[in-house]
């Protein structure tokens, strides 16, 4: 391995990820529709947690690999051990085969996002050991005067931690005697944990705007100070609106309800001020950036808007658990944290992409965003059918009858989906396969 390139043996790996993991998803859509599709050779059961582990993957190995590219830029030194990263990637690259072969055999832990058996973490809080070993090392992050993204990766890293420790708590019996207990401490870490990656994200996509337009007063300003400290205050509470259902102390859901995802409002604040800011001046080596990030903006606002309705107590009680549950998790990871990696990719790579290769990448771009509102909008309309026909007591066959139709609306959106995202990451791979000095 080139110790030159660690990052884009990340990425790379984050891209298999993903492409694996919208393959299992796009079986698992198909098996709505078609319940005993492959029998039990390849059951939802499987196809479902190995879509949403690879998908959680995707997020961490992508940006892993912006991350160990941007550190030496910010440090004004290389990294500090390429030895250790090195380490970090084969240890990462075991875990997942690992897991998808525990699945395939039928070891699951019955933890959501960990259902794996409780060994392997020890193999991903090793890695992330050596992860943020090199960080610190590397950035020495002094946070006195230093820009928001510093801040960001700090908090995300040192969090995504303490959150791994808080999703084991369940061995103790102190919390695992106690059913409420237990479900209410499980999606508190659950939720910190989307917390934590959401600031990796956004400390690398801020490093990045940083850098395409030139200003550097905006990762400075209060605006984005702002925007972190929202952040961080929902890395450690928003998880509230998840347990609604659980008889957890009060005050606890009022919590939730007043700051869930009141970070993404400033976020797309951000956001839309950069693009203004760059208006025509966009640099030619950042026009696949732009546009990424763009789309981003426009799913921040809509998934914003989403998060805010199904916050509501009265409303969640309802929703919970349904389709339109799903609808506020594909916004989130395709729509918002997906573009946001596929701009940060776009920034490093984009000067050794084609003048041909671009404009396929925007017209694939467009693809996804409208393939994704399409496959959203047929989740939000499956759940509220979903939704009302539980409310009025009707048999499960019936509700099962009207939401049919959207379910196959679904399904067709998911392969769009699933083509889009393929044309994409064959375009940005072909750069990183070529290019031996992108890091």
């Amino acid at each position: 391995m080139d110790q030159k390139n660690i990052g884009r043996h990340f990425i790379l790996l984050g891209f298999g990820c993903l492409l694996v993991s919208i393959t299992f998803g796009l079986v698992a859509s198909l098996q709505y529709v078609v319940p005993h599709l492959f029998g039990d050779v390849l059951s939802f059961r499987t196809t479902r947690p190995l879509h949403v582990f690879l998908a959680i993957n995707w997020i961490f190995a992508c940006v892993t690999g912006v991350a160990y590219n941007a550190w030496p830029q910010v440090a004004g030194r290389p990294l500090h051990s390429y030895g250790l990263a090195q380490i970090h990637f084969f240890m990462h690259l075991a875990t997942v085969l690992v897991v998808i072969i525990g699945f395939f055999s039928g070891t699951f832990s019955g933890r959501e996002y960990l259902e794996f058996p409780v060994w392997v973490s020890g193999l991903i809080v090793g890695y992330w050991l050596l992860f943020v070993y090199n960080y610190f090392k590397t950035v020495h992050p002094d946070l006195r005067g230093a820009p928001v993204y510093i801040w960001s990766w700090t908090a995300g890293l040192v969090f995504f931690l303490i959150t791994m420790t808080e999703a084991h708590l369940w061995l103790l019996p102190w919390f695992n005697d106690n059913i409420i207990r237990d479900v209410t401490v499980q999606w508190k870490a659950n939720g910190s944990m989307v917390g934590a990656w959401n600031m990796l994200i956004y400390g690398s996509s801020m490093f990045i705007m940083e850098r395409v337009s030139g200003n550097t007063t905006a990762t400075r300003g209060r605006t984005a100070f702002l925007f972190f400290f929202l952040g961080f205050t929902n890395l450690m509470f928003n998880w509230g609106h998840h347990t609604y259902v659980v008889p957890a102390h009060p005050v606890v859901k009022q919590v939730a309800y007043i700051i869930s995802m009141t970070e993404l409002i400033l976020f797309a604040n951000i956001i839309m001020k950069w693009r203004r800011n760059m208006g025509s001046q966009t640099p030619p080596n950042s026009v696949l950036t732009v546009t990424f990030f763009s789309i981003a903006d426009r799913w921040i606002l809509m998934n914003l808007a989403l998060a805010i309705a199904i916050s509501v107590p009265y409303i969640n009680q309802f929703t919970h658990g349904t389709q339109i549950t799903v609808a506020h998790a594909m916004g989130t990871t395709i729509g918002i944290n997906t573009t946001l990696l596929l701009g940060c990719v776009s920034w490093i790579v984009e000067q050794s992409v084609s003048r041909a290769s671009r404009k396929h990448i925007i017209l694939a771009s467009r693809w996804l965003h409208w393939s994704l509102l399409v496959f959203w909008c047929s989740l939000l309309v499956t759940g509220f059918i979903r939704s009302a026909g539980t409310i009025g007591s009707l048999p499960f066959v019936r509700i099962t009858e009207q939401m049919l139709p959207w379910l196959r609306v679904f399904s067709l959106a998911g392969v769009a989906l699933v083509a889009a995202l393929v044309a994409i990451i064959i375009s940005l791979v072909k750069p990183i396969l070529v290019r031996t000095d992108v890091a």
